[in-house]
Parts: structure tokens; C-alpha cells; sequence
């Protein structure tokens, strides 16, 4: 269970916070990946970018116990 985020007393929820974080690391992954040219090796790019989220989504969510207090 993702604990929440309290930001000046306003709670934001764990798994929002993941979200956002995945789609930024995803988004900053897929542009890697056209910069270096990979793109044009698989047939669906909208595919792989959301593939990408959702490694790194449930990625950060397994990881988040080890960065617990």
C-alpha cells in the first residue's frame, strides 16, 4: 500500500503520485529512444509508450518499499 503525500496539508494520493512520476520518466524514455533512432525498429509507437508507462509504473510501485522509512 502506497502511503499518501501531504503537500502543505493537502493529500495526494500514492499511486497519483507514481502515475505522474512513470509518465514523466516514460515520456523523457521515449523521447531517448527516438533521439537514438529505435523507433523505427517496432510497428505501434503510441504501443510502446504506454508500455513503457506501465513498466515503470508497477517498476517504481514494487520499488517503493525499499525507500520506505
Amino acid at each position: 500500500m502506497l502511503p499518501d503525500l501531504s503537500i502543505d496539508g493537502v493529500l495526494i494520493p500514492g499511486l497519483l503520485a507514481v502515475a505522474v512520476a512513470a509518465l514523466a520518466l516514460s515520456v523523457l524514455t521515449s523521447r531517448l529512444l527516438a533521439s537514438l533512432g529505435l523507433y523505427r525498429l517496432f510497428a505501434a509507437w503510441p504501443l510502446v509508450g504506454l508500455s513503457l508507462f506501465v513498466i515503470l509504473a508497477e517498476l517504481m510501485i514494487r520499488l517503493a518499499p525499499l525507500f520506505e522509512k
